[in-house]
Formats: structure tokens, sequence, C-alpha cells
């Protein structure tokens, strides 16, 4: 459809409610669709609109009571456009006001008026003559006057709203397109990791192969490091297409081979997989604290007695407490129950379930490497870590080893930041960090959430430089308190209520875009919304396919844009006020 071509007139509307457009006789309703993004050219602003609802009008009440005959196409094309038209519903996300901006005085003489405000209709036109860079777009606080045309959006709207990739100024990334268009749409990554993210839809909808176009968007970018514990193996080697015929795509290590580095919970699986290179990973016992049995109580069965005798056995044993207890006898116990005041039935409880750790093939005794440490090693160094589970990837080996681990991270991360904001020197600035989990609602849900680490870092945004990336089909389980400080959500086809509100928590306007979200096609279609963009849009999201394993490549990091690589100084010197 031809961009300069008006679609309709805007006949009624509120800034609350959005606007009602009356479409042309010559536009056929079949090709509006729900997502769509519209721009309509008032007399000094042009506003930029997504489409959410599409319907059908009469002008008299008698043709509904008495339709045309269907093989009468003769009488259907003469009422069409007169007696009955289509109407669609357009919600303003952004506006632009040129400049200087135009003054609009009413002439007393209405011919005078009419061409007054033609002109100035035509000036506000130019904008389409000035370039991105000089477009201020602002919050959209008034409406369009009756009648303004409305257009399809244009490539210039789209770059103008959206940037473009090779900007040398920002870290911009292309995660899909419009869905009638052949224009990229794209995440401000330095806008996109500095807040905690999610990506959430319905099983076999692609959300793996979005949070795969994310991650290889953050390290080509070098917006970010990345934690990624990968439970199903998907994202560090290769991993099974969905489809008739079986196929593999990439992981990022093999995308990435100089960048990625993978850690495995389960060495045998990982190199039945062919990775070779993979270091191992594991987990002592002295590195689990009775906070991340509270957050597995339930796969294990602890009740609250339980959990509060394992209180008592810490404080007295310290870091060993779990080899001490699984190591004593019933009399041992009956002895330190007498001297300590705790429950022999509730520790006797707790040592008979924590022997189900020994079942988890990366829980030792003692471990004789610092592992975490070398994963921040890792990190420290700009190298992205994959921790693959393997065969150990049922709810309680996952929730246990990616709270462990993700808790000592997160700790020296915060003794890094008051360094950083202690000595105020760029140099300790900590690099950002985004961690990417799967089933963020085990983690994040009203219950537990107080007690994972995941919850303090949602809450806590950049002030420590790490933020999470969760993926999930179920959001509503998900706290309401951590899903409102989600900062850019992008979300494909959900189909439980629950869930589609949860999604809009926190988000003005959600009325209007839950009949976007619920209009999506099951493959390949997401609404993006928050933080990384200026409006919330529906894109046919990038194929992850040759095509994009060429254009992504590795590209070292002496060889992006010299603004890209001073942009992480630029952000440290911003954080202290400089």
């Amino acid at each position: 459809m031809n961009a300069e071509q008006p679609l309709g007139s805007v006949i009624q509307g509120s800034l609350s409610q959005g606007l009602e457009v009356r479409l042309h006789p010559d536009i056929c309703v079949e090709e509006m669709r729900v997502g769509k993004f519209l721009v309509v050219q008032g007399v000094r602003s042009r506003f930029f609109c997504m489409l959410t609802d599409v319907a059908l009008g009469t002008a008299s009440a008698r043709i509904l009571a008495n339709p045309p005959d269907p093989t009468n196409t003769f009488l259907q094309e003469v009422i069409a456009g007169t007696g009955t038209y289509g109407t669609i519903n357009l919600t303003p996300m952004l506006m632009f006001t040129p400049q200087p901006e135009l003054k609009f005085q009413e002439p007393s003489h209405p011919v005078k008026a009419q061409k007054k405000r033609t002109s100035q209709l035509t000036a506000a036109g130019s904008f389409q003559a000035q370039t991105s860079s000089a477009i201020e777009l602002l919050p959209v606080k008034t409406i369009p006057s009756h009648f303004s045309q409305v257009f399809d959006a244009s490539e210039r709207d789209f770059r103008a709203v959206f940037g473009w990739e090779d900007d040398p100024h920002r870290r911009n990334f292309a995660i899909g397109q419009p869905i009638d268009m052949e224009v990229p749409i794209c995440l401000d990554l330095d806008r996109f990791v500095e807040r905690s993210n999610g990506v959430f839809g319905k099983s076999g909808t692609g959300k793996s192969f979005l949070t795969r176009l994310l991650l290889s968007g953050i390290i080509r970018k070098q917006a970010a490091v990345n934690l990624i514990f990968d439970m199903h193996s998907e994202y560090g080697w290769e991993a099974a297409r969905e489809g008739k015929h079986f196929s593999t795509v990439k992981g990022l290590r093999q995308l990435f081979p100089g960048q990625v580095q993978i850690y495995t919970l389960d060495p045998e699986s990982t190199k039945r997989r062919g990775v070779r290179d993979a270091q191992e990973l594991y987990i002592s016992y002295d590195q689990i604290d009775v906070e991340d049995l509270m957050l597995v109580r339930q796969e294990l069965n602890l009740s609250e007695a339980s959990l509060e005798n394992a209180i008592i056995l810490r404080n007295e044993f310290g870091k060993s407490w779990i080899s001490r207890l699984l190591a004593m006898s019933n009399g041992e116990i009956q002895e330190f129950c007498e001297t300590k005041m705790g429950s022999k039935s509730s520790i006797m409880a707790l040592q008979r379930k924590l022997n189900r750790l020994d079942e988890l093939k990366y829980i030792r005794n003692t471990c004789p490497l610092n592992y975490v440490g070398q994963i921040l090693e890792s990190l420290e160094a700009g190298k992205h870590v994959v921790v693959e589970f393997g065969s150990q990837s049922n709810m309680l080996s996952y929730m246990l080893a990616t709270n462990v681990i993700a808790r000592r991270i997160h700790a020296s991360y915060v003794r890094k930041a008051e360094q950083f904001l202690q000595s105020k020197n760029v140099s300790d600035r900590p690099q950002q960090l985004v961690i990417t989990i799967e089933e963020a609602h085990r983690f994040l849900d009203p219950s537990t959430v107080r007690q994972t680490i995941f919850g303090t870092i949602a809450r806590e945004m950049r002030k420590y430089f790490v933020t999470l990336l969760v993926v999930d089909q179920r959001p509503s389980g998900i706290d309401p308190e951590v899903m409102s400080q989600i900062g850019t959500r992008i979300t494909a086809l959900l189909n439980d209520e629950k869930d589609i509100e949860a999604i809009f928590t926190g988000v003005a306007g959600a009325q209007s875009l839950r009949a976007v979200l619920a209009k999506l096609d099951s493959k390949q279609q997401a609404l993006i919304l928050g933080h990384a963009v200026p409006m919330p849009v529906v894109v046919r999201t990038r194929p992850y396919d040759e095509t994009f394993y060429a254009e992504i490549g590795d590209v070292p990091w002496d060889e992006l844009p010299t603004s890209v690589v001073c942009k992480a100084a630029e952000a440290a010197k911003a954080d202290l006020g400089f």
C-alpha cells in the first residue's frame, strides 16, 4: 500500500480511549490488521499510533435490517463507503512537532481559513525531509483534531521511532520487522541491559529462539556479559529445531567461539553432544545455605520446622553444617537437641530428605577448586558463560544450582560496585551482567521471591550492575512487584487471561494492548513494549537461520565503532554524575 495515500479520517476519540478513524471508501478493511503501525498528521504534530481494533459500521439501521442480496454485487458497491464503511481504533504512542512550531490562527473568512489550514498541513508534512537525528519524540499529551488524515507508516517513520542497526552512536539490534513491512525494528541494547527483562509466551511459540536472538545481540554489540543457566542445553551448543524434519540450530559457542565459555554440571552428557572444551562445574555442601533450601523446600518436601532447625545447625557448625548433619548418628542428634534446644524429629527428617542431594551428579562433600570463582574470572575477562545441566535438568537440580551460583556471583558484584562508588574510578566499574533463567516463576513466585537472590536482583534493578533476563510461559506465577520492575517485555502468544493480565502489570493503556497480544500468530510474532523501545510494537521476529549466522558473526571488540567502545566509560561517568 502507498504510504502517501490517506487511509481514513479521525472522526472522534479521546486521549484516554484512543482515536476512532473512518476508512476512506477505496480502502479495504481487510488490509487493516491489529498491531499495524500508523501515523496521524495533525495540524501541528504528527502522531505515531498502533492499530488496536477493527470494526464495521453502517449509516442506517435499515441496511442491517434489509441487507443486499449476496449476489447483488452492484448494490454492495453502491453503498460501500457511504452506507457501509470500516472503522479502526488507534492508540497514539508518540508525537512529533516540527520545529519551528506552527502557529495557527483561524481567519474569520471560511475560505481563507481553509487555505491557511491546507498550507499548515503541507508545512507539518515537511517532517519527511528532516533526518531522524533531528526528531525529538515526545509522550502523547494531546490528540489530533477532527478529520486529521491517517497514513500507513513509511520507512522513514520507522527509522525516526526505532532507529537503525548501524547507528554509530547507539548499540541498536534488529529484533525483527513490522508485520507488513520490510524495515528492521531495533532494540536499544544499552537501555535493554540496564534493567531486568522478560521473554514470555506459551509453549511452542519460540521463546528459546527469541532468547538466542537477544543473547546474540548482546554479545555482538558488547552491551554486557551474559551468565546463562541453560536448563535444557539449548543455548551453548547446537539444539534441535522444531518441525517434521530433524535439523539443528547453532548455539552461542558456535557463533562466538572466542567469546562464549561453556561450564557443565553433567560432563558426560555435554561430551555426548559434541562439546569437547566445556569446563566441569561442581558444588560442595559448604556452598549451600539455608536460603537455598528454602527455594527448593517444595521439591525436598521440607517443613517449616525442618528449616528452622537447619538455621540452628548452621549457627552451630557454620558452612559445614550439611556435611556434619549427614554424618550424625541418632545418638548425636539426640545430644545436639538436648544442648541446643532443637527438635529431634525435625532434624532427623531434614537429614533424611537432604540425602536426596547425593543423587545430583554435581554435588560434592568438598571441592578442590573454586568453580564459582572461575566463572567470575571468565565474566571479568568479558567472556559470556553458559552453564549446562545436561541430564541434571529436573527442577530440584536446576533451582538449587542456579540459586547457589547466582547468590555468590551477586555478592561479588555488590562488593565491586561498592568499591567503584567509593573510588569513582571508571576502571573499577563492574561489567554489566545479565543473568538468564528459565522457568522463572519457580524462582519469583510470591511465596519464595523473598528467599531467592533473583527476587533481590529484580528489585535492585541496575544498582549493582546485575540484571535478569527471565524466560517463562507462566508470567502470572511471577510476583506482581517483580513484574512491575521488568523493564522490557517481549511477549509471544498467550491464551490464559491471568498470564495476559500479568504481562501488562504497571503498563499504561493496557486494555488496548491486550487485544493486540491476543491476536498474535502462534509462531514468529511478538509484542515488544517497555524500556528498550520508544513505543509498543508488534514484530515478525528475525529468523534464527543461516542468514542470521552470517550477519551476526564473531566480530572482535576493536572492530566496533569507536563511539560504541567508549559507551561504557560514558555510562559510568553518567552514573557518578560527572
